[in-house]
């Protein structure tokens, strides 16, 4: 069988996650992940293909969504930290992602001459409005809030595992889980049952691409599409900032999908909503052709 080993949320779209023991999934994926995005004064979303430094913002986010906090992962004190009441009820401003309209709540002078400073370029911080209807693409079609696209992003140590084999093939060092920002890690359990599938399907590097529909406690998802790797992954989260042409490089060699770009993890769609934590079991139902 496999667990969940790691669960991690994005507050911020584009800046540090955040590891947790328990998270409650929503329709658009683990609660508050994506729900602020950092966006220039003319509304284009911020993203670390050109400003790595977003990997330095470490957001807080409350249980109940309310009080946000940002600090910075740099020297201590040297931007300070600030504490905001995330607000829902002020005025809309339309932002884009991806060349696609959205709207965004601005959330206040203080968050966006914090972060001005921080990435050394004019910011504003927006939330997900609650009327925010997106409707994400896939096999399985979901919503999602400021994600790069569906809700769920899920990746096997396994398929880690293979990759950083690869690297070391062509002397190039390990890479860490957090350059590819997974919301939900799987591993295999050690010492225990099969699953339906007749093994420890999480085990197989890429198994993930296979499984269209899964159960982790009481939730299920519903796959979606495999994850198209960007320039992202070049960035050290630690350093804020690019650190050569791994992986893109390896995974160019066996990772290209037919639709174009190389690919390494899978997207899914929330199909029941409830409660995950660390050691939930991760149960496939259905599994179909790699779509590599």
């Amino acid at each position: 069988m496999a667990d969940v080993m790691e669960l991690i949320c994005y507050p911020i779209k584009g800046c540090a996650g955040t590891s947790m023991s328990d998270a409650l999934l929503t329709p658009a994926g683990l609660a508050h992940d994506r729900s602020f995005m950092v966006i220039s004064e003319d509304g284009i979303f911020r993203t670390q293909r050109r400003h790595p430094r977003l990997a330095l913002i470490r957001p807080a986010i409350s249980a109940d969504g309310t009080r946000l906090e940002l600090n910075s992962a740099e020297e201590a004190g040297r931007y300070g930290t600030v504490r905001l009441d995330v607000t829902t009820s002020a005025p809309r401003r339309d932002v884009e992602l991806f060349g696609t309209a959205f709207q965004g709540i601005d959330q206040g002078d203080d968050a966006a001459a914090w972060l001005s400073e921080v990435l050394g370029a004019p910011s504003r911080l927006v939330r997900v409005p609650p009327e925010h209807d997106r409707v994400t693409d896939g096999l399985t079609p979901g919503t999602s809030g400021y994600a790069d696209s569906n809700a769920v992003h899920l990746l096997s140590r396994a398929s880690l595992t293979l990759l950083n084999q690869r690297m070391a093939e062509r002397g190039a060092p390990p890479l860490s889980m957090n350059r590819f920002r997974p919301n939900i890690v799987v591993d295999i359990r050690h010492g225990h049952g099969h699953d339906s599938d007749g093994g420890d399907w999480a085990a197989a590097p890429h198994a993930e691409d296979r499984a269209r529909r899964m159960t982790i406690g009481g939730t299920q998802l519903g796959y979606a599409k495999l994850a198209v790797r960007c320039a992202v992954t070049l960035v050290e989260q630690e350093a804020g900032a690019r650190q050569g042409p791994e992986p893109l490089r390896t995974l160019a060699d066996y990772r290209r999908a037919a639709s174009g770009g190389v690919v390494f993890g899978a997207k899914f769609a929330v199909l029941r909503t409830g409660k995950l934590s660390v050691g939930d079991e991760v149960a496939v139902q259905e599994w179909g052709d790699a779509e590599l």
